[in-house]
């Protein structure tokens, strides 16, 4: 897959001089934990629709892994391929990965909840030779799906099916024609694509984002080493293994660190809480959703999650009052973190931050990660002042896949993350949404952030989010979007009435509001707002 290798040469020097990038790969990890404690387990996944958990040791996931990359090179795949799965959060998405390593194969990882249209443009644009996908799930029939569009996929040669029958059947990669004992490993150098995985529709366009593993390796040591995250840890992880935040936190983060994965393919957050406490997890990470939809299920319920020491939360910024219930009511650490698919997580707070820090900031960057806030002209806003976020540093992505003209990278390696941001003089970040969501009414720039964070803690809203549209005398007026708690009801004149008591100025209210039963979201939790626009620019005020 190619790269722009002159670029890539000048960055390389900069970052093993400095240390970040250590020309490993996952491979060498699970060699280390491997050797070191083969029955210690690597995995633990259920599937919700049916079936006991799934448990696997690093050595049981080190055989599995070389019996589906020797049938993989039996069907074609080799360095540089593309291999994409899409997959629930279940054990065969590890070992898939894996895999492709031990191939020098690229993993492309796709959200089950996409369909024909985003699946046949993502396949054909990655030319992917080999695509893995569930026989049903949630009631869906992917073979189904992938039928109506393989004759657009010229490049396609095999689908696999889990729980399929047969030689397209998962159970078929499990036997290989032959011996394991003779398999000779072929893995990607360190700055070879191992990953390209699809932006997940915030603005409603998809790129091909692409990592080494120099890149996603470079951000996963030092996000372990502040959040004090070792070989003893067990990661639960909700989240979507086909986003960044799933791929690199709960496959690759356990690895790295020899620890224990354990992996929910439905979210519920009673069943977050039961899988907990039975496996002992200790580590949690997911969007605003999963914070606060366990936070509520442990409140009400008084089942309590005590081995839980950090649940971080990322993809949004933590509306304070949640942060102010879900410590008390988890007995956890909740950290505040930022990042991209691009990036990884850029910035995170730290265990020891005073609660000023940790409630109304969105943390420093990582080591080996630099951060600006620049005006319109480029040039570095005062400490306090609105601009734009930019980032540079070690766990940069590669590039967009046969796209390079939309990378909004500068010839220093700035990277415009498309956020409007504030920054302290101490370094920590507050984002203030995207550059795309800011709403000028009447000249004047609405902090939506701080609006919505308001709204939030009132009794009768579970979710909000604010956006703006259309007006023809002050050029844009806001609108909020809620989600009202069970048997709860609000007026737009209650939610003025309310904000009016938070001594908010009158020209940032809300003009509208609207009720919805759900907010429209990507797979990894995040509001998309640009469908929330077109909603307010297309429904009658």
């Amino acid at each position: 897959m190619d790269t722009d290798r002159d670029r890539l040469a000048a960055r390389r020097a900069a970052m093993r001089a400095a240390g970040h990038w250590r020309d490993e790969t996952l491979l060498d990890h699970l060699a280390r934990a491997v050797a070191g404690r083969p029955d210690h387990t690597a995995i633990v996944a259920r599937r919700s629709e049916g079936g006991a958990a799934r448990r696997i040791t690093y050595g049981g996931l080190d055989r599995l892994s070389t019996l589906v990359a020797m049938s993989l090179r039996e069907r074609g795949v080799g360095r540089g391929d593309v291999v994409s799965f899409q997959l629930p959060n279940w054990w065969e998405f590890s070992v898939l990965h894996l895999a492709c390593l031990k191939l020098g194969a690229v993993s492309n990882p796709l959200m089950v909840i996409f369909r024909e249209r985003e699946l046949g443009f993502m396949l054909a644009l990655a030319e992917a030779k080999v695509l893995v996908v569930p026989a049903r799930f949630r009631g869906f029939d992917y073979p189904a799906m992938v039928a109506n569009v393989r004759d657009r996929l010229p490049a396609l040669r095999h689908v696999v099916v889990v729980g399929g029958e047969g030689a397209e059947g998962f159970d078929a990669l499990l036997a290989p024609a032959g011996d394991s004992a003779g398999f000779v490993p072929v893995p990607p150098g360190p700055d070879d694509v191992i990953q390209l995985l699809y932006t997940s529709g915030t603005t409603g366009e998809p790129k091909g984002v692409t990592h080494s593993s120099n890149t996603m390796l470079s951000n996963l040591a030092p996000f372990a080493e502040r959040l004090g995250l070792g070989a003893g840890d067990v990661i639960h992880m909700p989240s979507p293994l086909a986003h960044q935040l799933g791929f690199m936190y709960g496959i690759v983060l356990p690895v790295m660190l020899g620890g224990t994965a354990v992996l929910q393919d439905i979210f519920a957050a009673p069943e977050m809480a039961r899988q907990i406490r039975d496996e002992g997890a200790t580590f949690t990470m997911g969007a605003t959703p999963f914070l606060n939809d366990l936070t509520e299920h442990v409140a009400q319920s008084g089942e309590a999650t005590p081995s839980l020491r950090v649940f971080v939360s990322a993809g949004a910024p933590i509306p304070r009052a949640l942060v102010a219930k879900a410590r008390p009511t988890l007995g956890a650490a909740i950290v505040s973190a930022w990042g991209m698919s691009e990036n990884g997580a850029v910035t995170t707070t730290r265990l020891d931050d005073a609660e000023e820090k940790a409630t109304t900031t969105d943390g420093c960057p990582l080591p080996g990660i630099e951060l600006r806030v620049v005006d319109a002209e480029g040039r570095n806003v005062p400490p306090g002042e609105q601009g734009s976020l930019q980032v540079r540093g070690c766990s940069n992505f590669l590039g967009y896949l046969k796209r390079p003209e939309l990378d909004p990278s500068d010839p220093d390696g700035w990277f415009d993350t498309g956020d409007l941001a504030r920054m302290d003089a101490e370094g920590y970040i507050r984002i203030a949404g995207r550059s795309k969501d800011i709403i000028i009414r009447g000249g004047e720039n609405i902090p939506v952030v701080e609006v919505e964070g308001l709204l939030f803690r009132h009794p009768a809203i579970a979710e909000v989010a604010v956006v703006g549209f259309p007006d023809a005398r002050l050029g844009e007026r806001a609108c909020a979007y809620v989600r009202l708690r069970e048997g709860a009801a609000l007026t737009l004149e209650e939610m003025v009435a309310y904000l009016q008591e938070q001594r908010m100025a009158r020209q940032y209210m809300p003009e509208r509001l609207e009720i919805v039963t759900e907010l429209p979201r990507t797979p990894s939790g995040k509001i998309q707002k640009f469908r929330l626009r077109e909603m307010a620019r297309t429904s009658p005020a």
